[in-house]
């Protein structure tokens, strides 16, 4: 990885590669930030990012896993805010398994830029808006390209098994 300090100050050379990213709408002020942020980090990385929305965050792992088999690497970004039920554990749960199962069924990077939140405060802190203390949607997608190149890497040196 070059770059430090900011998150838009770090990128990755992944000329080549191509990356989906789907995005929640709920919650469309923060996922809207995300997946544009996420977009530009494709593009500063100089990979291609193919874009796809979904309704909410349990939507997000079946578009995840499809973009996984079709693109070097995938990432997948929604907010969920706690509530007084006991939905915001089962969602955050949810992503975070299917995620991760995606990632390693696919043998493909899955970035997981899903913003689990107390409140709405802390998911604009995250979001890569103006006066963020994070970018979630650049980092996403730099630590999926990242992997994805270390992964080529790995196959090529093992003759692509």
């Amino acid at each position: 990885m070059s770059g430090a300090g900011r998150p838009e100050d770090t990128t990755v050379e992944a000329a080549g590669l191509t990356i989906g990213i789907v995005a929640a709408r709920w919650h469309g002020e923060i996922t809207d930030q995300l997946l544009a942020r996420a977009v530009e980090a494709a593009k500063a990385c100089g990979a291609e990012p193919v874009v796809a929305r979904v309704a909410g965050t349990l939507e997000l792992s079946v578009v995840a896993q499809q973009f996984a088999r079709d693109h070097d690497a995938a990432v997948a970004l929604g907010c969920v805010v706690r509530g007084e039920t006991a939905h915001f554990d089962y969602v955050c749960d949810s992503v975070t398994a299917g995620l991760t199962r995606i990632s390693l069924d696919e043998a493909t990077p899955v970035g997981n830029g899903v913003l689990t939140c107390e409140n709405l405060d802390q998911a604009r802190a995250r979001a890569g808006l103006p006066g963020s203390t994070e970018d979630k949607g650049w980092e996403s997608v730099v630590a999926a390209l990242d992997a994805a190149l270390t992964l080529r890497d790995l196959r090529a040196r093992d003759g692509g098994r």
